[in-house]
């Protein structure tokens, strides 16, 4: 049965084949005779009578001869079986050559064996043949165009759409929108600076104006898509174009970058949703990848935290860069496991650990330092979340200070070469335990540097609750002390956009919920980076370490956290405080308006790279600043209430809000 059904198919499509053949036979035949026949009229001004007889005669005798022949030369020249609706130059060189052969037959033949036939007839006759030959054929093509462009425009869903940059990258974007069939896109209008195109057409598209014209245009064509296909636009430029369309509560895409003209790679599919980064109004932070990779390649590393935002990205940036052995510890299995998927997908080849345990676990983390001997150590693991710790000050304390304070110890006695902490700007003059808890990582990491170029790292006390541990407390730790070389510095940045603790996140869901976007407060500012530009800095800072700084990362001018969320109601269609509210809520507990970057005891002293700068540490008794440590974690142990009061004694620039 399916043979039958397939032999039924297959003669049914050669029958429908064989008609279309037919009728293009039968048309082919009126049109080679008609040419000349008009030809003949053309010459005598159109008046029949006055054709003389001799060529009247000559016409039709050679008329059946010449009919034959084209009808072979065409059929060679396979114009009928080609597929018409997707006809372009092959066919119509095909076509051209078949009439160039039939026109050369008729001259010759005509005048041997008919008669010699006036110039105007063989010229008008061939011109006129190449048309209706050519028409019937393009005409079933164009016939076809025309009605997809009308099922689109009948299409409800088409959209309105404003293209931004008549350059290569507008015109291919352009020429995309118009010969796609699945894109229901309908481009009305383009938007160009260049005032020397204004008024002109691309691709069939006008150029209506600048940017001072986009809110008027989007009104006037009834725009609802906005795509700014300017990839070499610098990121100022970007910032003050994307400010204005984001008035317009259109949706708004761009290319990435330059890279997709120079690969040929701009598309539709290459255009993606204007980010919040975008706005920021500076280009992205670039880092020498040349010392990171020299730096890191073939070395033993372990990131702790290397399930979070930070620590995550920390895992693929120094995937990327060929290390001997990557560890990664977190205490949350699930962020650990997700990390390891990719780097195992991507990075298959690499020597790869995944290891859950606490920082505040001083015998798994001795266990791990043991196993593993990392030369660098990276290390993120910390509570982040500022109202969390406040309701929870000793949880603070003990993951983030006494955590980091176990950690950094194994690192001594294993014989680690760098330990980069990653802090951040609250710790300084801080406000909320969260920023107090680093700022105290940061004075352990002095304080441990400065007892490693005394020579006495023997001397910093055991801070451990497993006293009768042997694997911490024996012979072997204490002369490794006494060799201890490792390099402890801190790297100190702001808010990093789309991480966990980021408002970023949060404004979204509350948007896709309908909103209200809670603030805070209608004037605090934060500074920000995108998370593999802070990640970029943390590991190239950690190239330039000698030991005891503190590296401060530039990220340009703080933006307004009200501002972030009023450009990201309007990038997603609405239009802030009408279709999305604002609600302010107050600052909460720790919070300030504002972040700082430096104390004002502290200097900056430059480094090779503009972006990262070396903050001067504040002096301090390191002895008394040991012993004040031990009193403060049998505090946090004990869960005792004046655990604030008790850090600001030697934090002395906490200020609790």
């Amino acid at each position: 049965m399916k043979e039958e059904h397939h032999t039924m198919k297959k003669t049914k499509k050669l029958e429908h084949w064989k008609i279309i053949a037919a009728y293009l036979v039968i048309y082919d035949i009126i049109a080679v005779n008609a040419s000349y026949l008009c030809g003949l009229l053309l010459r005598f001004d159109l008046h029949y009578s006055a054709i003389p007889k001799e060529d009247l005669s000559a016409f039709f005798k050679f008329a059946p001869f010449y009919t034959v022949f084209c009808l072979v030369i065409f059929y060679v020249l396979k114009l009928y079986n080609s597929l018409w609706r997707f006809a372009s130059f092959s066919e119509l060189n095909r076509i051209l050559a078949a009439n160039v052969i039939a026109f050369l037959f008729h001259i010759t033949g005509m005048t041997i064996f008919c008669r010699r036939m006036p110039v105007s007839y063989y010229v008008i006759g061939a011109v006129t043949q190449i048309i209706l030959t050519t028409g019937i054929r393009f005409a079933y093509r164009y016939i076809n165009l025309m009605r997809k462009h009308r099922e689109q425009m009948a299409d409800h869903q088409q959209r309105n759409v404003m293209v931004i940059g008549a350059g290569a990258a507008g015109q291919m974007i352009l020429k995309e929108l118009k010969n796609t069939e699945e894109i229901k896109l309908k481009p009305c209008c383009v938007i160009d600076d260049n005032s020397n195109k204004w008024g002109r057409l691309i691709e069939g598209v006008p150029i209506i104006g600048g940017r001072e014209d986009i809110i008027a245009s989007v009104q006037k064509y009834h725009i609802e898509e906005i795509l700014f296909a300017i990839p070499t636009a610098s990121a100022q430029t970007r910032s003050e174009i994307l400010n204005i369309c984001k008035e317009t509560n259109c949706e708004l895409k761009r290319l990435p970058g330059m890279y997709q003209l120079a690969n040929g790679e701009v598309s539709l599919s290459k255009m993606k949703p204007v980010a919040v980064e975008d706005l920021l109004g500076r280009d992205p932070i670039r880092v020498n990848m040349d010392e990171i990779f020299q730096y890191i390649q073939g070395k033993r590393i372990l990131v702790t935290g290397g399930g979070g935002s930070i620590g995550s990205e920390l895992c693929r940036q120094i995937a990327a860069h060929n290390p001997a052995h990557l560890v990664i510890f977190d205490v949350y299995e699930n962020n650990a496991y997700d990390i390891q998927l990719e780097l195992k997908k991507k990075y298959p080849d690499m020597k790869l650990d995944v290891i859950i345990g606490s920082v505040r676990d001083s015998r798994k983390i001795f266990k791990v330092f043991e196993t593993y001997r990392p030369q660098i150590v990276y290390h993120a693991a910390a509570h982040k979340h500022v109202p969390l710790m406040e309701d929870s000050p000793c949880e603070a304390i003990k993951n983030n200070a006494i955590g980091t304070y176990k950690t950094a110890y194994a690192a001594m006695v294993y014989g680690t070469e760098r330990f980069v902490l990653i802090s951040t700007d609250k710790a300084v003059n801080p406000t909320n335990i969260m920023g107090a808890s680093k700022r105290l990582c940061e004075m352990v990491i002095q304080a441990f540097d400065h007892k490693i170029k005394e020579g006495k790292a023997d001397e910093i006390p055991q801070l451990f609750t497993h006293w009768m541990d042997s694997r911490i407390h024996n012979e072997e730790t204490t002369e490794a002390l006494k060799r201890a070389k490792t390099e402890f510095v801190a790297v100190r940045f702001g808010n990093v956009l789309g991480s966990n603790g980021s408002v970023i996140p949060l404004f979204k869901k509350q948007i896709e919920a309908g909103g209200p976007v809670t603030v805070t407060h209608p004037d605090i500012i934060r500074y920000f980076m995108t998370i593999p530009e802070a990640v970029s800095l943390v590991l190239q800072a950690g190239t330039y370490a000698h030991g005891g700084e503190i590296f401060v990362l530039d990220m340009g001018a703080p933006v307004k956290i009200d501002t972030l969320a009023r450009n990201l109601i309007r990038m997603s269609g609405h239009k802030p405080d009408e279709d999305i509210k604002i609600v302010y809520t107050g600052l909460r507990p720790g919070e300030k308006l504002y972040e700082e970057k430096l104390m004002a005891e502290e200097g900056l002293k430059r480094t090779e790279n503009d972006l990262i700068h070396i903050g001067c540490p504040i002096p301090f008794d390191t002895d008394e600043f040991l012993g004040e440590l031990d009193e403060l974690m049998e505090a946090a142990y004990k869960n005792r209430d004046d655990i604030r009061e008790r850090v600001q004694k030697v934090v002395t620039t906490y200020h609790p809000a």
